[in-house]
């Protein structure tokens, strides 16, 4: 309740997604003959899948939030509603935080019809965050298994996407795919949008 009335009397209000810019993560432009750790570059060009932003490069931060790939459109039946269940397979927390996020009135994903599902049975997607790691792996195959078609798989951060700088990726493939070390909510968000509107 205070936070609701502290929000009032100091005009807090949620995040408007096309005005939201940070520098770090953002999209990265430009080239950079840096040896990166992650091999996030190679010939000068950037891979964001496998960048940690680290800024040890010459890449160009742009504020964009569109470190993202979208592989896959989401059926139209994800436009009334869309709801995200959770698996860590192995992060440092980070990811997990900024996921949380999108749940709170900063981001209140809600007014976008997404949801957080707490089993994988009634998902629409699988959110997953981390490294690969042996004793998750018939984890993540049995919540896949477990969620009705349509299912769409999302994978956020660097670890989900190629391992980072400590392992591989924890899927072989995603439908969405989310850079940053950790990605903004603001990314997931417009990543997940972008995936509504593909045709």
């Amino acid at each position: 309740m205070n936070w609701f009335l502290n929000g009032i009397k100091n005009r807090i209000k949620t995040e408007e997604l096309d005005k939201y810019k940070v520098q770090y993560p953002s999209f990265l432009k430009g080239s950079s003959e840096y040896e990166c750790p992650t091999n996030a570059l190679q010939n000068g060009k950037w891979n964001m899948n496998r960048c940690i932003f680290c800024r040890e490069c010459d890449l160009e931060a742009t504020g964009e939030q569109t470190a993202y790939t979208v592989n896959k459109s989401l059926p139209d039946i994800f436009k009334k509603s869309f709801y995200l269940y959770p698996i860590d397979s192995g992060t440092c927390g980070a990811c997990n935080i900024e996921f949380s996020t999108l749940f709170s009135p900063q981001y209140d994903t809600n007014r976008f019809k997404i949801f957080m599902s707490n089993t994988p049975r009634h998902a629409d997607a699988l959110i997953v965050m981390g490294v690969y790691t042996e004793r998750m792996e018939n984890i993540l195959k049995e919540a896949y298994n477990a969620m009705p078609d349509p299912k769409i798989v999302i994978g956020i951060g660097a670890c989900a996407l190629s391992g980072g700088i400590i392992g591989k990726s924890a899927m072989k493939e995603y439908d969405i795919e989310v850079a940053g070390c950790p990605p903004t909510p603001a990314s997931i968000i417009n990543a997940i949008q972008k995936a509504r509107e593909k045709k």
